[in-house]
């Protein structure tokens, strides 16, 4: 590509880099959330939510856990001021939910926005005013003093308007906008401005809110750029450090990581990442990261396909099929060596009866998240192998295939997935299964067997080939042995050998039915399959013989 050397590093490193945080491998607590989803994630939408929509989305998030929910900009727009009403004169805020708004640093917007609060429980007031050095001198054409005073001026009124509505709980926060942009120096001191104005308290903290407005750098500078501010802020025990990082490069969920083990203590993002231009960062994804590392996340994401459906159909959204823990083919394994490794994984697991999940090839239960092994893990297509056919039979039918067998049957439905150029469903893998081995009865068919015990076993079989009626009559060693003696005394001129039998019980129970396994070889060394079913253990034998050698004859 051309024109690359246009573009040069836009973000500024610390004055000091401790890197501390280096030495965590792993976030050990659930951060505090709050859900922007109504508000950063509704305005970048092409079609924004109706009032009826923002709180249906509104229950939802607190169903499933948010404590903190930005709701809006109050002051923007009649429809964003009129939804904050309908939340408050409605009573649709919990005891324990706080809402949070967005205002700029201007008087009539904090006034209007202030008001709009009015009945309120509680509320986090959201000030914010951009720092960045592209910001002062492309936008606002402003020094570094004439920025501050900006943040100083709506802080002041921030204390003069709360004083105005005692009855509601304020919790202020202040974010430097385009913090990414903006000198480290700078950042922190225009944030001391603030904080020496609103003097928050242990009891009584304030939240600094640093955004990657635009991700501009790897996730460790910004965790670098966090231990920074969190070293050279006021009052740091009396400050709540949130995260609110965008995804412009992809690595939004990463910088909010880093950033917790520099020292933040809040995130704001929204569900699967909605948000302007690459979204913002996907709490889903950050929260069941915590999950997989045996953290609890305080959200409930256990029922995942309820949250994808409410979210598609208030956002017109899709989550895409690959979308971490939520996409439908997160879990489907469709390789032949990953679906036999899940399948050994998961016999593992329950013959050790283990509580610690760690199946290969699956990071996450998806029993946890509301999804179903049977239709979301394995998956055939031409690209699958036994291991996973042979699983998925016997998980979803009771069907044990030997060994061999399966490999054989894989074959045969790798070769039909790739003719037809499609996925196969468990049912059509079913169907195939029961029609070409189980119970195949043409052209041969052994209608009825008397057996005696002399000398071995001696049996007598009542027989139909092509139609027409014969019995025959040989001993064996045993029961099925001495039918596969009678029957070759046929017209056929049958030349096989039985090399694999096995058996088990189809279901649980008294009345279950005997399901038998039988492969036969020729003598050229080809060996074929057949499936016998049965309430009758020696009937079910005799059907799976039959069956093998229908097909070796087919």
């Amino acid at each position: 590509m051309k024109n690359f050397d246009k573009y040069q590093i836009g973000y500024f490193m610390p004055p000091s880099c401790e890197m501390h945080w280096t030495k965590k491998d792993h976030i050990e607590k659930s951060p505090i959330w709050c859900s922007v989803d109504l508000r950063d994630g509704n305005q970048a939408l092409i079609v924004p939510m109706s009032l009826e929509e923002k709180l249906k989305f509104f229950k939802f998030l607190v169903s499933i856990g948010f404590k903190e929910i930005e709701v809006g900009f109050p002051a923007a727009s009649d429809t964003e001021y009129e939804f904050l009403r309908t939340l408050i004169e409605g009573n649709h805020i919990p005891d324990d939910v706080t809402i949070q708004v967005l205002t700029q640093s201007r008087e009539h917007i904090i006034r209007k926005t202030f008001h709009a609060l009015k009945g309120a429980k509680k509320a986090i007031v959201h000030l914010y005013n951009s720092t960045s050095l592209a910001q002062r001198e492309q936008v606002f054409k402003k020094s570094r003093e004439q920025i501050i005073e900006i943040a100083e001026f709506g802080a002041n009124l921030f204390n003069k308007y709360a004083a105005a509505y005692p009855e509601t709980e304020f919790q202020f926060q202040y974010s430097p906008e385009s913090f990414t942009g903006t000198e480290m120096d700078f950042a922190a001191e225009i944030c001391n401005r603030v904080i020496d104005i609103w003097k928050p308290t242990r009891d009584k903290k304030m939240i600094i809110n640093l955004p990657a407005t635009v991700s501009m750098s790897m996730p460790h500078v910004y965790a670098s750029q966090i231990e920074y501010m969190c070293s050279a802020l006021h009052d740091r025990e009396s400050l709540i450090i949130s995260l609110h990082p965008h995804n412009d490069r992809g690595t939004g969920v990463a910088d909010a990581e880093l950033g917790l083990l520099a020292g933040g203590d809040r995130i704001e993002g929204t569900l699967f990442g909605n948000g302007e231009r690459t979204g913002n960062v996907d709490i889903v994804t950050l929260a069941m990261n915590l999950y997989s590392h045996g953290v609890d996340p305080h959200l409930d994401f256990s029922n995942m396909p309820a949250v994808v459906d409410l979210y598609e159909s208030v956002t017109r959204m899709r989550v895409h099929e690959r979308q971490p823990y939520s996409g439908k083919l997160v879990f489907a394994a469709f390789s032949g060596s990953h679906q036999d490794a899940i399948a050994k994984g998961m016999k593992y697991r329950d013959k050790k009866e283990q509580r610690i999940w760690n199946v290969p090839y699956l990071p996450l239960d998806p029993n946890d998240v509301g999804r179903e092994y049977e239709t979301d893990v394995i998956r055939i297509n031409s690209q699958s192998g036994k291991g996973g056919i042979g699983y998925l039979l016997e998980q979803n039918f009771g069907y044990q295939l030997p060994d061999a067998m399966r490999e054989s049957f894989g074959y045969q439905i790798k070769q039909i997935s790739d003719e037809n150029h499609k996925e196969l469903s468990h049912q059509e893998i079913h169907d195939i299964f029961t029609s070409e081995y189980v119970n195949c009865f043409n052209p041969i068919e052994i209608t009825k067997v008397k057996f005696q015990q002399k000398n071995g076993i001696i049996a007598t079989i009542w027989v139909t080939i092509n139609g027409e009626p014969y019995s025959f009559t040989a001993n064996g060693n045993g029961r099925l042995d001495a039918v596969s003696n009678a029957l070759k005394n046929c017209c056929l001129e049958l030349d096989y050998n039985i090399i694999s039998y096995s058996e088990h019980a189809l279901e649980n129970g008294s009345n279950s039915r005997a399901c038998a396994y039988v492969g036969v070889e020729d003598s050229k060394g080809n060996v074929t399959w057949g499936v016998g079913i049965h309430p009758d253990i020696i009937s079910a034998s005799v059907n799976a013989m039959v069956s093998a050698i229908n097909r070796t004859l087919k």
